[in-house]
């Protein structure tokens, strides 16, 4: 459970910077789409939130 719990965190880490990188460069574009930003900051938000969730998680199995 431990190992399966730290594969996806890792899968979450990996999204979390994926979706920071694409956003930093759609920022970088001069005619970029506001609510493209505005859906990458919320998949982000909703990424790091579920990495909480996973340490938290991962926290309680390792008592």
């Amino acid at each position: 459970m431990k190992i399966f719990l730290m594969i996806l965190l890792a899968i979450d880490m990996v999204a979390v910077v994926v979706v920071m990188l694409v956003g930093a460069l759609g920022m970088a574009n001069s005619n970029r789409d506001p609510r493209t930003s505005n859906k990458l900051m919320r998949a982000r938000v909703a990424l790091q939130g579920v990495a909480i969730g996973l340490v938290v998680l991962l926290m309680l199995t390792s008592r």
